[in-house]
């Protein structure tokens, strides 16, 4: 908050999203995450009296190797505002660059399509690097669809933890509830799991799946049906109503109807 997080809020207090979490604007978080990362590195050089070890804005182009031609020695690049070439020598490199962005096209291609959940810049240039110097790419086959809503792609977690949706698999069963899968994830990670927090769930849903189970669906109608019904008794039918649009409003619009993310 006091880095500057935009956080909603119903009046003067912020929204929970489940018993951990408040609701964000998460547009704005890598952004603020950046400057604290800056200011640490700052910090550090003024205590230490190291060299200027933060450069932005330089496009890295091309890794360079050493004499035996096995590990990289150096990465080049040039700057995006001034005209300045770049050459980097290290040890050891990590390139995390992420991945690729806008590999799928959904069917929602409105608004949705303007509003990726990942960052457009992903273009995969990331293994480009990385084949270009040689690297084994281990694992680089892998292509992680995450676990969406059917013709949008917005994040699903606060459709589980604010709007209390449920999800199920092609049978209709909640596999968080299948005993057999529970018990096994208890053996698993111990009382971690009794909680079923969202890395449990993802691992129940991935077994479901890997059982055949598939494809996992998110009872939407139910949650809202289930919410609207809260709504019109505490508030009555008139106030009710106008919550259910606004929630309506958030459900739809800010999360459901955005373009696909990495994969």
């Amino acid at each position: 908050k006091e880095q500057g997080k935009p956080m909603l809020k119903d009046g003067g207090t912020p929204v929970r999203s489940g018993k951990w979490q408040i609701m964000i604007n998460g547009e704005s978080y890598k952004v603020i995450v950046a400057e604290a990362a800056k200011k640490a590195l700052q910090t550090n050089r003024e205590k230490t009296g190291m060299a200027q070890n933060h450069f932005e804005r330089v496009f890295i182009v091309k890794a360079v190797m050493d004499t035996n031609g096995k590990n990289v020695a150096a990465a080049i690049g040039f700057s995006t505002r001034e005209n300045k070439i770049y050459s980097f020598k290290a040890k050891a490199m990590l390139c995390v660059s992420a991945g690729a962005v806008n590999c799928f096209r959904p069917r929602s291609v409105g608004e949705g399509m303007g509003r990726t959940w990942y960052p457009v810049f992903s273009a995969g240039s990331g293994y480009a690097f990385g084949m270009q110097a040689g690297a084994e790419l281990t694992l680089m086959e892998y292509r992680f669809v995450p676990a969406r809503s059917e013709d949008g792609y917005g994040p699903v977690g606060a459709w589980f933890l604010f709007f209390k949706a449920k999800a199920t698999d092609s049978y209709g069963n909640d596999y968080c509830a299948d005993k057999e899968y529970f018990d096994d994830a208890v053996a698993r990670y111990g009382d971690y799991a009794k909680g079923l927090g969202t890395a449990v769930r993802n691992h129940l849903m991935m077994r479901a799946m890997k059982d055949g189970r598939g494809p996992i669906l998110m009872q939407t109608p139910a949650a809202m049906e289930a919410l609207g019904k809260s709504f019109i008794e505490k508030l009555g039918e008139e106030e009710g109503k106008k919550k259910i649009k606004h929630l309506e409003a958030e459900a739809w619009e800010d999360f459901l109807d955005m373009c696909t993310r990495s994969a």
